[in-house]
């Protein structure tokens, strides 16, 4: 909600009060202040100038000369390209050392050979956006009003001396989406009462019921709907005073009709929209549920396919607006309008949520019915429209409103007692001092034995229980002034679960790897969410999504790594290591009436250069066995490498077959670790890149027995063999066949050597081992360690065939 500080000090004596001390006490008592804006900011020596001569530019197809009045002795010469700049019109002027927008400097130069002393300035040159700029004005420069003095800054002509505060309004606040809603806060917070003024409705002789027949079809989502008409009007542009404002709030003026219809939005936070009764087409107007594949072109030009769970406003046939959002495309107020039927209405706020998400149309009209408005003051914002369109425009309003229904709106009691007040608040507040509180924010009430009745009016429909006057009178009091009290009696210190301190120091394993943590959306696509999930599972679909691409809660970790990883590639960075810990979302019933079962997960994602290249040593690419060591140091710091063991794999889901392989803990399946498959990751635009992801309640909830043992003081005794063996036989199979006869005397197995190549027989390669053993309790003989070797040879060479280098 955008507040402009001088319209609001129409309503209240703010003098003493700066935009800024206003902002921040506002802030104190409850509502966001998001930040302030003062047009004016960053421009510098911009003038009134009045075009006395516009000549064409000799050498220029669109270039002009004009010699323009800037309350100089003399006119000064400016050179203009605007297509509608003519004489004897005020413009605006930013004169040799002027600043605009973007901080721009303003020379004197020639164009064409001709001497230019400044700039004829459009809106957007001065700051303003295109989306608030009028029409006629769009593509040129602008005209300001007959009045504005040659010479004279022009800021004042423009409202651009104001400052706009900008306020971040909650649900539970939508009372603060208009201006008499601010003038009323700002009047409880410096003990002022607003005043409004009110432009007397003068009605014809003529009633409006017999020019229009207005009936609702569906009374339990439009409990109010009335329309006023207003004959014989002249469309024109809307006085410049009613421009500035709309523009300084962020709309656009259209004419004297639409912009008194976003007049009476802002200030009295009510919706309205206006029909040319003529394009009606009928003297008929009926509001009821669309029919299915009913169709309707709204303002913004779309053709909108309608469903039964839209509101529609009709002529009696055919749609003419979609119901609290947007208006009908053939029924607007144009340059030919001569009677507008006005209406005013009260939608429910769940149908018109909804429609707007199914057209992506969030408008200010959509938003305020979401929120809540005003149900009192439905009808005098209706009756001060009319009267101000019937004022601007000429015309004449027909006598009544047609109301198909109406809704009454009581003021609301809530009771409550001193003490509960102080109880909440921890503090010692008087009668007098609660009393005094509620006159502020304008709420009757009636004291008895210390026990207060309070009269909510209307206009304050988010107030329902006494928890919500207690918050009321701590926003007035001032939550800086609430005394803070420490805890009394026994605390009880909280403390990590098992699970939450494997979580940290597996955090703190990962990061001492030199990977940095991620947080990806637990929303994605639907074909990301399947990705790389080795459990088959449905999908869990939104059904109101913000977007397609988080529309599916996902399956997996890695997708949106690698997401992270595409984004940190387009910006040039190259050398990543991410890790994430979060949940995945399992579904194996239907999705409409079962919840999906949370599991938490661990992925990783490598790319680039694991070792840069320096004086003295070479640069090293991150391969499968990068990724796989940052897992086994993983596992061994948790104490579960013997229950680990990793197996190639050849089906895992868009992983490349040769480099990659399934994980699993004591004989369950419980991840992977490999290389991303090259056309996936051409998809997602990025180098090779290697990806794990892990169940990690799996890991976390497995049972080890930790067994401490001295350090030996006997020797160790190492033995080194190399075999050649076929090249489909795994590490993993050989380290596990050793292990099974190698006896309890095996402390270490090492791989350190791989060949492939010359004097090795094709489709074999060769495997060099240092095995390690160590006796506790006395030293190990040669005859022992013989003994053991021979076993560990017999069962590599029988069973997986290999033969001793």
């Amino acid at each position: 909600m955008l507040v402009s500080y001088k319209w609001l000090s129409e309503f209240l004596d703010l003098k003493a009060v700066s935009a800024k001390e206003l902002a921040d006490q506002l802030s104190i008592t409850g509502i966001e202040v998001e930040g302030i804006d003062y047009p004016q900011n960053g421009l510098k020596k911009v003038v009134v100038g009045e075009v006395l001569e516009c000549v064409d530019h000799p050498d220029s197809d669109h270039l002009h000369i004009c010699q323009v009045n800037i309350g100089a002795e003399k006119p000064t010469q400016i050179i203009c390209g605007a297509p509608n700049i003519k004489a004897k019109i005020k413009v605006i002027v930013a004169l040799p050392g002027a600043r605009i927008v973007g901080n721009v400097k303003i020379k004197k130069g020639k164009m064409r050979g001709e001497i230019s002393n400044g700039m004829i300035c459009s809106l957007q040159e001065i700051g303003y956006a295109d989306a608030v700029v009028p029409k006629e004005y769009a593509d040129g420069i602008y005209y300001l009003p007959e009045d504005a003095i040659p010479g004279k800054d022009v800021y004042p002509y423009l409202s651009m001396d104001d400052a706009i505060i900008d306020l971040s309004i909650t649900p539970n606040r939508a009372d603060a989406l208009s201006m008499r809603g601010v003038a009323y806060e700002v009047g409880a917070m410096y003990r002022q009462t607003p005043k409004f003024e009110v432009l007397p409705l003068v009605e014809g002789n003529q009633k409006a019921g017999d020019k229009l027949s207005v009936n609702v079809a569906v009374k339990e989502v439009v409990p109010s709907y009335q329309i006023r008409v207003i004959e014989n009007v002249t469309i024109a542009p809307s006085p410049r005073w009613l421009q500035n404002l709309l523009i300084n709030e962020g709309i656009r003026p259209i004419n004297n009709v639409v912009d008194i219809t976003n007049y009476i939005l802002l200030l009295y936070g009510q919706p309205l929209h206006a029909f040319d009764y003529d394009q009606l087409k009928s003297d008929e107007i009926l509001v009821r549920y669309a029919k299915n594949a009913e169709e309707l072109t709204t303002l913004d030009g779309e053709k909108r396919q309608l469903t039964e769970q839209n509101i529609v406003i009709t002529n009696g046939d055919v749609p003419v607006a979609l119901a609290g959002v947007m208006g009908g495309l053939d029924s607007e107020i144009t340059s030919k309008t001569t009677t507008v039927a006005l209406e005013s209405a009260l939608f429910d706020s769940t149908s018109i949520r909804k429609t707007a998400q199914q057209f992506n149309l969030r408008s200010e009209s959509s938003a305020r019915f979401e929120k809540g408005i005003n149900k009192a003051t439905i009808d005098e914002a209706c009756d001060q429209a009319a009267a101000w369109i019937a004022k601007l425009s000429g015309g004449t309003v027909l006598n009544g409103a047609i109301k198909a229904c109406q809704i009454d709106a009581p003021d609301r009691e809530v009771a409550i007692t001193l003490d509960r007040i102080n109880q909440y608040l921890g503090t010692a507040l008087s009668l007098a001092e609660v009393g005094e509180i509620f006159d502020a924010l304008g709420f009757g009430y009636v004291e008895k034995d210390h026990k207060f009745v309070v009269r909510i009016p209307a206009r304050r429909w988010d107030i329902a229980i006494e928890a919500d006057l207690v918050e009321e009178v701590a926003r007035i009091y001032g939550y800086n002034r609430l005394p803070s009290t420490l805890p009394k009696g026994e605390t009880i210190l909280g403390m990590l679960t098992s699970n939450q301190k494997k979580t940290r120091s597996i955090r703190t394993i990962l990061e001492s790897d030199g990977l940095d943590e991620a947080i990806s959306y637990a929303l994605t696509t639907e074909a990301k969410s399947t990705q790389f999930n080795w459990i088959d599972s449905l999908t869990t679909r939104l059904d109101w999504p913000m977007t397609e691409d988080r529309s599916v809660l996902r399956l997996n970790l890695v997708s949106g790594l690698l997401d992270d990883v595409a984004y940190n590639i387009a910006r040039k960075n190259q050398q990543l290591g991410f890790y994430e810990i979060g949940r995945v979302f399992y579904q194996h019933e239907d999705p409409l009436t079962i919840l999906p079962h949370e599991e938490n997960h661990l992925a990783l994602a490598l790319t680039g250069q694991w070792q840069e290249r320096d004086w003295q040593t070479k640069a090293e690419k991150v391969d499968f066995f990068y990724a796989k060591g940052i897992l086994e140091h993983l596992f061994a710091e948790l104490s579960l490498s013997e229950a680990i063991c990793f197996e190639k794999s050849e089906s895992e889901r868009n992983l490349h077959p040769g480099r990659t392989a399934a994980i699993y803990l004591a004989d369950e399946k419980i991840g992977f670790v490999g290389q991303i498959h090259p056309s996936v990751a051409k998809s997602y635009e990025i180098p090779e890149t290697y990806v794990a992801e892990i169940n990690l309640d799996a890991v976390l909830n497995y049972e080890t027995d930790f067994t401490y043992q001295p350090v030996s003081k006997y020797p160790s005794v190492s033995r080194d063999i190399a075999l050649s063996i076929a090249e489909t036989v795994t590490n993993e199979g050989i380290t596990l066949a050793i292990k099974e006869v190698a006896g309890r005397f095996l402390q270490a197995i090492q791989l350190f050597d791989v060949y492939q190549g010359d004097n090795i027989e094709k489709g074999k390669k060769s495997l060099a081992y240092r095995l390690t053993f160590v006796d506790p309790e006395a030293t190990l003989t040669d005859e022992q360690i013989n003994q053991t070797m021979n076993k560990i040879l017999k069962k590599l060479t029988e069973e997986l065939h290999a033969t001793v280098r």
